[in-house]
């Protein structure tokens, strides 16, 4: 297949939890491909360097601070942006509780942002792609943890896995439309939000997981960056309700 089929050039894209990580890296590897970027986040310095970052390598990126538990907010960066070919709905957050010891607030906190904030970007997304009557292509961020049980991870895990059924349910839904809505499951990868304990325990963390990996190593951000263009692109053309694992074989789910 020609590399054509990755070139961007004319298309719009949208990406929640643009400011760091992997959506800071789809931003400007989306932008790289030739797409005018649309960056959302709440964190607005870091929103501000991605959008720099993206300028000064000669791409187009538009910043909109926001949190993507307010639709509406996500309605006007939607509508601010005139049309949206693509979406990725990177956005989320962590949080570490037994079950037993899992409360009410903390649930409720991790679907609002991780399930609900990826539904709102969907809802409004889908609703512009298909008033502009043109192919699109929706990526949504699920995780390794929908693929096997890890202590402390029921929140996080659940929401996750609750994008997974999303994502298929709005692939049979938007299909007849063109568009095309597919899933990224990334396993262990150096982000600002993996990055959680102090020094000496990070570099154990991440030791045992590039142990656990054929690769010998842990993911970065640009590697799951490579996935959602793919997923953006007519590369994947022919590909819709899927979940993309790049885990580097930890996990190897038939």
């Amino acid at each position: 297949m020609a590399l054509t089929a990755y070139d961007l050039t004319g298309r719009t894209a949208l990406v929640t939890g643009a400011a760091s990580g992997i959506g800071r890296a789809s931003a400007l590897l989306l932008a790289e491909a030739g797409a005018t970027v649309h960056c959302a986040d709440r964190d607005e310095p870091g929103l501000h360097e991605t959008t720099t970052l993206i300028t000064k390598a000669g791409g187009t990126a538009r910043p909109h601070t926001l949190d993507v538990t307010d639709r509406p907010r996500l309605a006007e960066a939607v509508a601010a942006a005139g049309r949206v070919d693509i979406l990725a709905a990177v956005a989320g957050i962590m949080h570490h509780s037994t079950v037993l010891e899992t409360r009410d607030e903390d649930l409720d906190r991790v679907l609002a942002v991780n399930f609900k904030g990826v539904l709102y970007a969907c809802q409004e997304a889908a609703r512009a792609m298909i008033a502009a009557g043109t192919p699109g292509s929706i990526v949504t961020m699920a995780s390794g943890a929908v693929d096997a049980a890890h202590a402390g991870l029921l929140c996080y895990s659940t929401a996750k896995a609750a994008v997974v059924q999303l994502t298929r349910t709005l692939a049979t839904e938007l299909g007849p439309h063109r568009i095309r809505v597919n899933a990224v499951a990334p396993g262990w990868v150096r982000t600002p939000m993996t990055d959680r304990h102090d020094a000496t325990l990070q570099h154990r963390t991440e030791a045992a997981m590039a142990g656990a990996s054929p690769l010998g190593r842990v993911g970065e951000p640009e590697d799951i960056a490579h996935a959602v263009l793919h997923l953006a692109s007519d590369a994947s053309a022919f590909t819709t309700g899927q979940i993309l694992r790049p885990n580097g074989g930890v996990l190897m789910p038939w």
